[in-house]
């Protein structure tokens, strides 16, 4: 249960006309709205949009040269489907999804839903013993995947790990492994149609269904809930092991249609450019799902974030919004050829995934013409979006904060004791309503740590909550540093140093210090004109007199754009950065503990 801070004997005796008219001092919002909650499945949904649009381009992946319509999209879903109940499997049944953005990705997560199967999101980059990891938390049923991406053979890694696949006779029943008992099914893809040992060809399978199978998938359509398990994503694991948050029909659907609600596109003909990767829920919930709600157009560029892809797929199909980390973002308006195109249709767009500076926001709006440009917050288990900013607000208040609560949710700000700190205090992000997921899939003692019993989410993300209700985030509470009793948020010290003219990124991570327990440490990428000019002891003379001595980095690191580890989703994995650092400086783990907030 949340307790209210107590109210002070001054703040008691402020006014009482004043009291009635001023807003809630609590760091306390809901998301009033007039548009009623959607209450359907994604299979109905597509079923719908058929209905009103079969012959409207769906999706396109521009390096595949593969254009699809609606009609297509779900006749192709529901061929798949078919295929996969035709194999055996059942509504319930978990599905892998592992690869870069491909058609069969969005194909795949269709016919699952159709299905009433779970779509189990895999990392792309994941190598063996995550991918075991991956397929035991859940009991994954079937995988689809290619044979391979980039460096990885994604074939070898399930072969490391599953020796029995290559036992399975063509055209025979599933594959039975004592480590996996669930597993039976691996689909594999690629351009060339090959056939690998053990695996099925996905032109086969969605080739599969006959007559019986479809009378099935229509009956799963039928009985199938919008509040049935749908989908499970594993949190990226910037700060440590991944979790499968298990997301519904019900809070995707509905998080992807108020997204795409207030970012316009029921207004106007949208066509979204779309880098980020599918398995991560920017890319199939903020921008698949909410062009199906909408009835809008997505662009893939490539299978994995290719900064010239992506400015050439805005030139070549006229793009009207963008998606993007702030990472893409720094390496779309920096690259060589981003002056040989033309950007006049972006209208709008999405930064999330990581804090933004503020610095690139206005570049964007500036050099990019997303005067529509919108910041978006959230987590994986709130479906994800749970703060996003209104074109009604000037550009530059939009880039302040993370923005307005969603439609139909609630969030507080707390502190260590679950009070409801006042505005303008410095807190843990809780949230509660429908975008709320179902669990940590097979984690009841996680879940039951995330989740209270009222239903309210800790995000585990420190922000403030200003008089307009909006919010900025200034940090992870398991990322705070604690230098010698003093808090230091690092988002608040990356803000500040990307004001130095020499700054092109920023990462802050606290690293161990004998005397004060921890001290700030920088990793900074230069611009290029800067390199070799600007040094650590300029940076720190900089600071000095502009924000408080102990949040001045004791260590500058200079790194360049490959060094930073990163996630698919284009995070930075903070707690390598840490474990790097240390190395690197030499530091011995020292034993601190956080002051309360």
């Amino acid at each position: 249960m949340l307790r209210e801070e107590p109210i002070s004997l001054e703040e008691a005796a402020l006014n009482a006309n004043d009291m009635m008219v001023a807003p809630s001092r609590k760091s306390y919002v809901h998301g009033c709205s007039t548009v009623p909650l959607l209450f359907e499945t994604v299979g109905e949904r597509l079923r719908s949009a058929v209905d009103q649009v079969p012959d409207k381009e769906f999706l396109i992946f521009k390096k595949e040269g593969i254009r699809k319509t609606y009609s297509q999209v779900a006749t192709d879903a529901e061929n798949l489907a078919c295929g996969l109940l035709h194999l055996g499997l059942n509504k319930g049944d978990r599905i892998g999804i592992w690869g870069p953005n491909t058609y069969e990705w969005t194909t795949t997560q269709f016919a699952s839903a159709l299905a009433g199967m779970v779509l189990v999101n895999i990392n792309p980059s994941y190598q063996s013993e995550e991918l075991r990891y991956a397929i035991e938390k859940v009991g994954i049923r079937a995988l689809i995947t290619p044979p391979g991406f980039k460096k990885s053979n994604y074939y070898q890694s399930i072969k490391d790990i599953l020796p029995e696949v290559t036992l399975r006779e063509p055209g025979k029943s599933g594959i039975s492994s004592r480590n996996f008992s669930c597993f039976q099914h691996l689909i594999m893809f690629d351009e060339e149609d090959k056939f690998y040992p053990g695996a099925w060809r996905y032109t086969d399978v969605i080739k599969m269904g006959n007559e019986d199978d479809r009378l099935h998938l229509s009956k799963i359509e039928r009985e199938t809930q919008p509040d049935d398990s749908l989908n499970i994503q594993y949190t990226s694991g910037t700060t440590g092991q991944p979790k499968g948050a298990t997301l519904t029909h019900h809070n995707v659907l509905n998080n992807a249609f108020f997204v795409g609600l207030r970012a316009g596109y029921s207004e106007k003909k949208t066509i979204i450019c779309i880098p980020n990767p599918l398995y991560h829920c920017f890319g199939c919930v903020m921008g698949v799902l909410a062009a199906l709600t909408h009835l809008q157009t997505c662009v893939f560029p490539a299978p994995s974030f290719d900064a010239h892809a992506a400015l050439k797929a805005i030139h070549e199909e006229k793009c009207t919004a963008l998606y993007g980390t702030p990472t893409m973002f720094i390496d779309m308006i920096n690259h060589p050829e981003y002056s040989n195109y033309n950007y006049d249709s972006i209208r709008s767009g999405f930064i999330a995934g990581a804090p933004c500076p503020i610095t690139l926001c206005r570049r964007l709006v500036q050099d990019m013409h997303m005067t529509d440009m919108q910041v978006c917050y959230g987590t994986t288990e709130t479906s994800p979006v749970s703060f996003m900013s209104t074109r009604d607000d000037p550009p530059e208040q939009r880039i302040k904060s993370v923005g307005h609560i969603m439609d139909h949710l609630e969030a507080a700000i707390i502190d260590k004791r679950n009070c409801i700190v006042p505005r303008g205090v410095k807190g843990e992000v809780i949230v509660r309503g429908y975008s709320v997921m179902r669990c940590y899939w097979n984690s009841e003692e996680q879940t039951k740590k995330e989740i209270t019993q009222d239903r309210w989410y800790h995000t585990g993300d420190i922000a403030v909550m200003h008089d307009n209700g909006t919010i900025s985030i200034v940090g992870r509470s398991k990322d705070m540093i604690v230098r010698g009793g003093e808090n230091i948020y690092p988002t608040e010290v990356e803000q500040f140093l990307f004001k130095h003219q020499a700054v092109e990124d920023v990462h802050i991570v606290g690293v161990p210090d004998e005397r004060f327990g921890e001290v700030v440490c920088a990793w900074v990428r230069l611009h290029e004109n800067a390199v070799g000019k600007t040094t650590e002891e300029d940076i720190k003379a900089w600071c000095k007199g502009k924000i408080a001595h102990f949040k001045i980095p004791r260590y500058i690191l200079f790194k360049k754009e490959h060094e930073f580890p990163l996630t698919v989703t284009g995070k930075v994995k903070k707690f390598e950065i840490r474990e790097m650092s240390k190395i690197e400086l030499g530091l011995q783990q020292v034993v601190s503990h956080f002051s309360e907030l």
